[in-house]
């Protein structure tokens, strides 16, 4: 490992660093969470949205020229972005471009990850950036960028890819690097059926977590090679990363290095919540008594959209009608009205009414919970008003009848679902 630069040195170089978040994936694996908003916009963790970690994330560490590339649904994306992120301050060149696919370049919408690269060259050249840092928009955790772009300026790299250990049998939906013992990468497989092992690791692979370091120069130039090119489907890891691997300075980065939070010899917390059950999961960790995120780190924030909401209020105390949570986060306007909640996530304006149960569940924002409901092990999405006596998560097969029942027995239900007509601001 090169000498750590110092943090002038950083700085200098995250102000010259044009961060694109690509963030127009539509998140199929959610389900109906996505019907209506990209995966990005997916609310997480009590009063977040997924797209605000990798943004905080460029904060932090000093990456204020941001673009974020979109395409799927991106209506509530672009509001939250207009509503919450506002903050940046232009006069000290400190921005959020939102970068709708808007037919610029040709009369394609974005092919794949390189091309929505591409199609926004315009406004990448305009800012004359020494690097540009590509990174996706719908992963959950907490990485200062500015040690690896130190890390890629100090190898002197071409390109550098962020990759974290994973075993070889979640390897597979990857991509996956092999490396010399500097960590120059020579050898760079899509989605392989058989992944590439650590030397000295068995059973685990180095996966590429999507988040690229380029020169500047060198990009442009690859991405206009690549439209050029007939065969290619225009995505970095399909089609570029493979490409440059044998001809050029390619070099691997270790999360581990850069991640921010936990204590030494932590698992570095990256999650993708791309499935129910992992989108489920991830968010009732956060109501543990020690959740793998720490999201009470002042020293790295997550920023968001911040609505004028009253606190969280808690009423009725008598013997069989008691307002009360445990183990859970309780977002600000919610109100516990006589009803119980136990290992759960409730999102803003949430109100769990009179002799209600609400077990291991997670309530988006505005969900109304009726008298006498009972949930167990349930997404509940915004805007639902769930009808008096209702029973969801104690029969599987009842569950399906009505709602999206997982692999591991965790239960979507939307407004659609309930026969609710609900003006989709999603």
């Amino acid at each position: 490992m090169a000498t750590a630069p110092s943090t002038r040195v950083i700085s200098r170089l995250t102000k010259g660093t044009y961060a694109l978040v690509l963030a127009g994936g539509k998140g199929s694996r959610l389900k109906n969470l996505t019907d209506w908003r990209a995966k990005p916009a997916v609310p997480f963790g009590g009063k977040f949205r997924i797209v605000d970690f990798v943004l905080s994330n460029c904060v932090n560490s000093d990456v204020r020229r941001i673009g974020i590339a979109t395409q799927y649904k991106a209506h509530s994306l672009i509001r939250h972005i207009q509503r919450g992120w506002s903050f940046l301050d232009g006069r000290f060149e400190e921005f959020i471009d939102v970068l709708p696919a808007s037919q610029r370049l040709d009369e394609g919408w974005y092919a794949g990850t390189a091309d929505a690269v591409y199609q926004n060259l315009d406004i990448l050249r305009a800012n004359n950036p020494t690097h540009v840092l590509i990174l996706g928009g719908d992963h959950i955790y907490k990485m200062d960028y500015g040690r690896l772009i130190a890390d890629h300026v100090a190898r002197d790299a071409d390109l550098t890819v962020a990759c974290l250990e994973v075993p070889v049998a979640d390897a597979t939906a990857f991509g996956v690097m092999g490396i010399d013992d500097q960590w120059r990468v020579n050898q760079f497989d899509e989605k392989p059926e058989q992944p590439v092992q650590i030397p000295g690791k068995p059973g685990l692979a180095l996966a590429s977590m999507g988040i690229y370091v380029f020169n500047a120069s060198f990009l442009y130039e690859q991405l206009e090679r690549d439209t050029l090119t007939p065969s290619s489907s225009h995505d970095f890891g399909k089609d570029v990363i493979p490409y440059l691997v044998p001809r050029c300075r390619v070099f691997a980065h270790r999360f581990a290095d850069s991640c921010v939070g936990g204590a030494p010899g932590d698992e570095p917390y990256w999650r993708d919540v791309g499935t129910v059950d992992a989108y489920w999961e991830a968010n009732l960790d956060l109501a543990t008594i020690e959740p793998e995120l720490n999201m009470y780190d002042e020293d790295w924030p997550i920023w968001t959209h911040q609505q004028q909401l009253p606190p969280a209020k808690f009423v009725f105390d008598d013997e069989n009608r008691r307002g009360f949570a445990v183990d859970s986060l309780v977002s600000g306007g919610c109100i516990i009205s006589g009803g119980r909640v136990a290992r759960s996530v409730l999102f803003s304006n949430v109100r769990v009414n009179s002799f209600a149960n609400v077990e291991d569940s997670v309530l988006l924002p505005s969900v109304s919970v009726e008298r006498s409901v009972r949930l167990r092990r349930c997404v509940v999405d915004k805007s639902c008003t769930l009808p008096e006596g209702l029973t969801v998560g104690y029969d599987p097969d009842e569950d399906r009848r009505r709602f999206h029942v997982t692999e591991q027995g965790v239960t979507l239900i939307t407004p659609e679902m309930l026969g609710q007509e609900v003006y989709r601001q999603r």
